[in-house]
Protein backbone atom coordinates (compact mmCIF):
# COMPACT_ATOMS: atom_id res chain seq x y z
CA UNK A 1 0.00 0.00 0.00
CA UNK A 2 1.33 3.72 -0.72
CA UNK A 3 2.13 6.04 2.18
CA UNK A 4 -0.79 7.71 3.31
CA UNK A 5 -1.09 11.54 3.55
CA UNK A 6 -1.56 11.50 7.22
CA UNK A 7 0.62 9.88 9.83
CA UNK A 8 -0.83 9.21 13.82
CA UNK A 9 -2.78 12.09 15.23
CA UNK A 10 -1.65 14.13 17.44
CA UNK A 11 -4.08 15.67 20.90
CA UNK A 12 -5.29 18.73 20.59
CA UNK A 13 -7.23 21.36 22.29
CA UNK A 14 -9.89 20.91 19.66
CA UNK A 15 -12.89 23.75 18.36
CA UNK A 16 -16.22 22.27 18.10
CA UNK A 17 -18.24 22.77 14.84
CA UNK A 18 -20.79 20.53 13.07
CA UNK A 19 -21.11 19.82 9.37
CA UNK A 20 -23.26 17.14 7.39
CA UNK A 21 -21.10 15.07 4.63
CA UNK A 22 -22.40 13.07 1.98
CA UNK A 23 -22.76 9.75 2.89
CA UNK A 24 -19.84 8.74 -0.08
CA UNK A 25 -17.50 11.18 1.96
CA UNK A 26 -18.23 9.66 4.99
CA UNK A 27 -17.89 6.12 3.82
CA UNK A 28 -14.36 6.81 2.44
CA UNK A 29 -13.36 8.65 5.87
CA UNK A 30 -14.26 5.32 7.02
CA UNK A 31 -11.86 3.24 5.16
CA UNK A 32 -9.44 5.53 5.11
CA UNK A 33 -9.59 5.51 9.23
CA UNK A 34 -9.08 1.55 8.72
CA UNK A 35 -6.55 2.17 6.05
CA UNK A 36 -4.51 4.51 8.88
CA UNK A 37 -5.38 2.26 11.52
CA UNK A 38 -3.40 -0.90 9.62
CA UNK A 39 -0.63 1.53 8.58
CA UNK A 40 0.24 3.18 11.92
CA UNK A 41 -0.87 0.08 14.25
CA UNK A 42 -2.62 2.58 16.37
CA UNK A 43 -6.71 2.39 15.91
CA UNK A 44 -9.07 5.59 14.73
CA UNK A 45 -11.64 5.76 17.71
CA UNK A 46 -13.80 8.24 15.61
CA UNK A 47 -12.95 8.69 11.33
CA UNK A 48 -14.51 12.39 12.45
CA UNK A 49 -11.06 12.85 14.36
CA UNK A 50 -9.53 12.54 10.81
CA UNK A 51 -11.09 16.14 9.27
CA UNK A 52 -9.07 18.25 11.29
CA UNK A 53 -6.13 16.91 10.17
CA UNK A 54 -7.20 16.42 6.70
CA UNK A 55 -8.02 19.65 6.36
CA UNK A 56 -5.04 20.97 7.87
CA UNK A 57 -2.84 19.11 5.46
CA UNK A 58 -5.31 20.59 2.55
CA UNK A 59 -4.11 23.82 3.71
CA UNK A 60 -0.67 23.42 4.01
CA UNK A 61 0.05 22.33 0.92
CA UNK A 62 -2.35 24.56 -1.03
CA UNK A 63 0.22 26.81 -2.52
CA UNK A 64 -2.03 29.59 -3.78
CA UNK A 65 -3.62 29.68 -0.45
CA UNK A 66 -0.02 30.50 1.22
CA UNK A 67 1.03 32.36 -1.03
CA UNK A 68 -2.35 34.86 -0.17
CA UNK A 69 -2.07 34.60 3.43
CA UNK A 70 1.97 35.52 2.94
CA UNK A 71 0.55 38.73 0.89
CA UNK A 72 -2.11 39.55 3.58
CA UNK A 73 0.70 39.54 6.13
CA UNK A 74 3.28 41.39 4.38
CA UNK A 75 0.80 44.40 4.05
CA UNK A 76 -1.00 43.90 7.37
CA UNK A 77 2.69 44.37 9.04
CA UNK A 78 3.47 47.23 6.92
CA UNK A 79 0.38 48.87 8.14
CA UNK A 80 1.33 48.54 12.03
CA UNK A 81 3.00 50.93 13.94
CA UNK A 82 6.78 50.38 14.55
CA UNK A 83 6.66 48.44 17.86
CA UNK A 84 4.93 49.26 21.38
CA UNK A 85 4.99 52.87 22.48
CA UNK A 86 5.40 53.32 26.25
CA UNK A 87 4.40 56.70 26.06
CA UNK A 88 7.71 57.55 27.50
CA UNK A 89 9.87 58.78 25.03
CA UNK A 90 12.07 61.87 25.61
CA UNK A 91 10.54 64.64 24.32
Amino acid sequence: MAKLKLGALTDDKPVKIAIELPASVHRDLVAYADALARETGQPVSEPAKLIAPMLARFIASDRAFAKARNVRNQSQAAAAPDGPTTGTEPG
